[in-house]
C-alpha cells in the first residue's frame, strides 16, 4: 500500500508548496502585466506563458541543465555539500513553479485588468497609500482570480508528467509523484494499481473543472 500512498502524499505536498509559493510570487508579475505601462510587458508576458506551448520534455530538458551539477542549481546545491538540485524534491518544486507559473499569473492578470481605473483613482483621492489601496481594494476585488489561480496551479502540479520525469526521475519517496507512479505501474503491467491512481486523478480533474466553472459563474453574477 505504501507504493500507492507515498506518491499521493508526495504529490499533494509538491502541489501545496508550489501553490503557496506562487501566490505571492505571481502577484507582482500579474499586477505589472495588467496595470503597468512598460514597453517590455508583452515580452515578459510571452516568457511567462511559454510553458503552456513548450513541450514538457523541452522545458524539462533545460531545467535539468539549469538544476544539474554544471548549472546554477549545482552551484547553489554546493553550498550544503550536494552536487545537484535535479532528482530531488527541491528540484521538483523549482521546476514545477516554472511550469505552473502561467496557471497562476493569467487568472490574476485577468482579475487585476478587470478592476476599473475609477475605483483605484477613488482610493487615491481618499488618501490611501499604494499598499492600503492594494490590500483594501485590489485584493478583495481580485479574490476570484486568486481562487481560480490557486485551483489551476494545484491541479496542474498534481498532473504534471514530462517536466517532473525529466528533472526528478523515479525515486520512491523523493521524486516519484502520482503521474510517474501511474506510468511505472503500467510499465510493470500492474493494471489494478494504475487504475486506482488514474481513476482518482479523473475524479480530481472533474472536481477542479467543476469548481472553476462555479467560480466563473459566481463572478459573472456578482459583476451583473
Amino acid at each position: 500500500m505504501s507504493e500507492l500512498y507515498s506518491p499521493i502524499l508526495l504529490t499533494l505536498m509538491l502541489a501545496l508548496c508550489v501553490t503557496l509559493i506562487l501566490l505571492p510570487l505571481a502577484t507582482p508579475i500579474a499586477w505589472w502585466l495588467a496595470q503597468g505601462r512598460g514597453r517590455g510587458r508583452e515580452v515578459v508576458g510571452a516568457v511567462v506563458t511559454l510553458p503552456l506551448v513548450l513541450p514538457p520534455t523541452v522545458l524539462g530538458f533545460y531545467l535539468l541543465l539549469a538544476l544539474g551539477p554544471f548549472g546554477p542549481g549545482g552551484a547553489l546545491a554546493s553550498l550544503w555539500g550536494a552536487r545537484t538540485l535535479a532528482f530531488s524534491f527541491t528540484g521538483l518544486v523549482i521546476g514545477s513553479i516554472i511550469a505552473s507559473l502561467p496557471f497562476m499569473v493569467q487568472p490574476l492578470r485577468n482579475a487585476f485588468a478587470a478592476i476599473e481605473s475609477e475605483v483605484l483613482e477613488t482610493a487615491d483621492t481618499l488618501g490611501a497609500s499604494r499598499w492600503q489601496r492594494f490590500r483594501r481594494v485590489v485584493l478583495p476585488l481580485a479574490r476570484p482570480g486568486y481562487l481560480v489561480g490557486a485551483i489551476m496551479t494545484f491541479a496542474h502540479t498534481m498532473g504534471e508528467f514530462g517536466v517532473v520525469l525529466m528533472i526528478g526521475g523515479n525515486i520512491p519517496g523523493q521524486t516519484k509523484v502520482l503521474s510517474i507512479a501511474i506510468y511505472d505501474f503500467v510499465e510493470r503491467l500492474e493494471w489494478e494499481r494504475a487504475h486506482v491512481l488514474a481513476g482518482g486523478m479523473v475524479v480530481f480533474g472533474f472536481v477542479v473543472i467543476w469548481s472553476s466553472l462555479v467560480l466563473g459563474r459566481d463572478r459573472e453574477r456578482s459583476e451583473n
